[in-house]
């Protein structure tokens, strides 16, 4: 962590928003979330019910409200005890509190400069793009409205952050501990985080990094190979492991990228192995892809096979996050000034660019987007 870099916010500095994905909080609201989530796509109601099943099987709540709300008072007591006094707000992509009326009752409030931590850690237009994209759409109703607009400035990519990767090595530790001690020492680890079209990973990042799976893929395999080393380290025994997916979705004729999770362990098995760690280093926290996907659907599938797994932790409200969030405030304060700093990064490709640049984790279909080299709210 940078503690020597003074924690008194930029001059212009007053407030950080949490940017979140939001999810429904009951029976009755899954479906208006599913359609806020696939507006524009023409997709019929009865789908959007099916699709909701994964849902009511949790009783219509997505956990990863809840779990904003933990990571809110985890950055407030951060802040608080280090001295940072920066208010600290929420709001989600698609349901309440929406963006859109969280950044007006932040300019209501006076505040005019403000720094935002998204949650998501990698570069992708879902993970990255398409959050300037909402912030873009809802500075400019804003100004429509007669407000004030206020600069945001988005915090960098923190995937490689030492208080985002630790948490999720003591996870794996953790997990590790946890298998049966016959099958522990000859456990593979599977790595996993959102599958995605492709065509979308191969430009994500800047246009320096595009290629075959691009910066998305690329920035997952960095922080798997940290943790396995670190494991590694601590325990003696190098544990195979590879990057994985889940949750894919959309048409099926359209590549994305692969092996699936529930696909990996029957490879696994297969091939012999006795235990697998299953580490979602692509989620910030326990949501729903991680209840569904890994605790319901890829658990069932290796009871099925007799295969032993566990799956580790998320990072959550972990306080090694909020002092993480903090340090990234501070750094980009620091940048903001003009002053030297040195990122805080592990792994072999450093710490992420503060301001996006053109050509970043592009759309298909050209959006404004705030926060980046191509802002129009500059």
């Amino acid at each position: 962590m940078s503690d020597a870099l003074d924690p008194t916010p930029f001059d212009g500095y007053d407030a950080l928003l949490l940017l979140s994905f939001g999810g429904p909080e009951g029976p009755d609201d899954v479906v208006p979330f599913l359609e806020n989530v696939t507006r524009g796509r023409g997709i019929p109601k009865e789908r959007l019910k099916e699709v909701g099943q994964h849902y009511f099987l949790f009783g219509g709540v997505s956990p990863i409200n809840e779990q904003n709300r933990a990571l809110l008072d985890a950055l407030r007591k951060d802040f608080s005890d280090h001295g940072l006094d920066l208010p600290v707000y929420w709001g989600n992509r698609n349901w309440a509190p929406y963006l859109t009326d969280t950044l007006r009752e932040m300019v209501t409030d006076g505040h005019r400069r403000i720094a935002v931590l998204a949650t998501s850690a990698y570069a992708s237009y879902s993970g990255c793009r398409q959050y300037r994209e909402n912030l873009a759409d809802s500075l400019a109703a804003l100004e429509a409205e007669g407000l004030d607009v206020p600069r945001v400035d988005k915090l960098r990519h923190y995937f490689n952050h030492p208080g985002f990767v630790r948490p999720m090595i003591d996870g794996v530790l953790k997990s590790l501990a946890d298998l049966p001690e016959d099958v522990r020492d000859g456990a593979h680890i599977a790595f996993t985080t959102h599958s995605i079209p492709t065509s979308a990973a191969d430009v994500s990042g800047p246009v320096e990094d595009h290629g075959d799976g691009g910066a998305y893929v690329k920035e997952h395999l960095d922080v798997a190979q940290v943790i396995a080393d670190a494991v590694r380290d601590e325990t003696g025994v190098d544990h195979p492991w590879q990057l994985v997916y889940q949750s894919r979705s959309g048409a099926p004729h359209i590549p994305w990228l692969e092996p699936d999770i529930c696909d990996h362990l029957e490879e696994r098995h297969a091939a012999g192995v006795p235990a697998v760690v299953m580490a979602p280093i692509g989620f910030v926290s326990d949501h729903m892809e991680v209840l569904y996907d890994l605790d319901t659907e890829a658990t069932a599938k290796a009871a099925e096979l007799r295969l032993p797994v566990r799956r580790s932790a998320t990072v959550g409200a972990d306080p090694r996050f909020a002092a993480a969030v903090r340090d990234l405030v501070v750094e980009r304060t620091a940048a903001e000034r003009g002053s030297a700093v040195t990122p805080c990064a592990l792994g072999a490709l450093g710490p992420s660019h503060h301001l996006c640049p053109v050509g970043c984790c592009p759309s298909r279909a050209p959006k404004p987007a705030a926060a980046g080299a191509d802002s129009p709210y500059a």
